[in-house]
């Protein structure tokens, strides 16, 4: 059994930040994948259902961000999970807008969410590194965090809550690679047919074959009898 936390903080005025897109995520996979219903269970709240034979616990910390960790590790307490079998998805600004990464283990980046969850259960977790982009100065980073994503991201947004969502059961089997895959059909998918697809060039026109000319009419005989007479035994 896998638990499958998606960070971020509680409350209608952070549904839509940056900061919430782990939240969002969750959410997403809850719906397209029949779970049951969001009860408050591990100061969070938490739905459970199966991808095939694969059970699994979906948590969304309601500790705010900075103590992500106290539910993380309530809920692996209850359900007797080790820290190998958590997935954390959360937002990450050292990947631009849409981009999208699994791994296992590994620092805390200055993310507080994880920190806080490494202070409770150490370093060895998988993660999904769901890219929102810098905002250019380490100054502005809060702030950029707790804004809502602006309506020029919806496109790209949509496209990789579902494609997490369609990678969910490879995060449930322990399949990282199956799931970036999954993402990556949804984020970049293939183009039909293969080839070059650049534009073609227009062919130049083809220019119609000139009729014939015409034999020129012959000219009249204007010489006299005589002439005609002498020219023929010339």
């Amino acid at each position: 059994m896998k638990l499958i936390v998606g960070l971020g903080n509680p409350g209608a005025k952070y549904a839509r930040n940056r900061h919430n897109i782990g939240f969002m995520a969750l959410d997403m996979i809850a719906a397209d994948h029949g779970f049951s219903g969001w009860k408050s269970k591990h100061q969070g709240v938490t739905c459970d259902g199966r991808f095939g034979s694969d059970r699994a616990i979906l948590l969304k910390p309601e500790t705010y961000m900075n103590k992500s960790g106290d539910s993380v590790r309530a809920a692996m307490g209850f359900h007797k999970i080790d820290p190998e079998d958590v997935i954390v998805l959360h937002d990450e600004l050292d990947l631009a807008p849409g981009k999208v990464r699994w791994k296992f283990g590994g620092g805390h980046a200055g993310h507080n969410g994880l920190r806080s969850i490494h202070a409770h259960i150490g370093a060895e977790y998988a993660r999904v590194r769901m890219g929102v982009g810098h905002p250019g100065h380490k100054d502005a980073v809060a702030g950029y965090v707790l804004r809502d994503f602006p309506k020029a991201d919806e496109g790209w947004l949509d496209d990789v809550l579902r494609g997490c969502s369609d990678g969910a059961p490879h995060l449930a089997s322990g399949d990282g690679p199956k799931f970036m895959n999954a993402v990556a059909l949804r984020v970049s998918p293939p183009r039909s047919g293969g080839g070059d697809k650049s534009p073609k060039k227009p062919k130049p026109p083809v220019a119609e074959p000139k009729p014939p000319m015409a034999d020129p009419a012959p000219k009249a005989d204007e010489r006299s009898a005589m002439q005609k007479l002498m020219d023929r035994f010339s």
